[in-house]
């Protein structure tokens, strides 16, 4: 997994926001892929270490509401439930999984994002939402492997 600059102490928050990948993650239902996206967060320094539950229970008890279009998952929980500083990843999972999205399932890709207060979090929802509009989804499916994951992230979302 990409995600610690380089020189970060592992444990601690990196000094800026800080970007994750994962190529080839293996989940057998949506849970194991959720926390697994949100794991990559928490070895960033990113997130504290109860983030992937609370990202798990966003899904149990609102529904797969964070399948936004075909394949594709944000992952979060609310600031308070963990988040340290704003970090944002990538999942590539193995093989998809399905969230019971009517629409959007099966699920391949997850994007993961956590931040220490509610102005980052909207901020960074924004920024994450125009890089999706931008074609962020298709160029990540494309990607080489972790490290290209990272790149493609960290151009998208330059302030990540």
């Amino acid at each position: 997994m990409t995600a610690r600059p380089e020189g970060a102490a592992p444990g601690t928050p990196p000094p800026g926001p800080v970007v994750a990948a994962a190529d080839g993650a293996a989940a057998r239902d949506w849970r194991e892929a959720v926390r697994a996206a949100a794991s990559g967060l928490v070895a960033a320094g990113a997130a504290g270490e109860g983030y992937p539950r609370a990202c798990v229970r966003v899904v149990e008890e609102n529904g797969p509401y964070i399948v936004l279009t075909k394949g594709l998952a944000l992952v979060h929980a609310r600031p308070e439930e963990g988040g340290l500083a704003v970090g944002v990843g990538v999942t590539r999972l193995a093989s998809p999984v399905e969230f019971g999205h009517p629409d959007n399932d099966p699920v391949d890709l997850l994007l993961a994002f956590c931040t220490p207060g509610p102005d980052a979090h909207v901020g960074t929802l924004s920024a994450l939402a125009r890089a999706l509009s931008g074609g962020l989804a298709e160029r990540l499916r494309a990607a080489s492997g972790e490290d290209d994951l990272a790149g493609i992230l960290k151009e998208a979302l330059p302030n990540a």
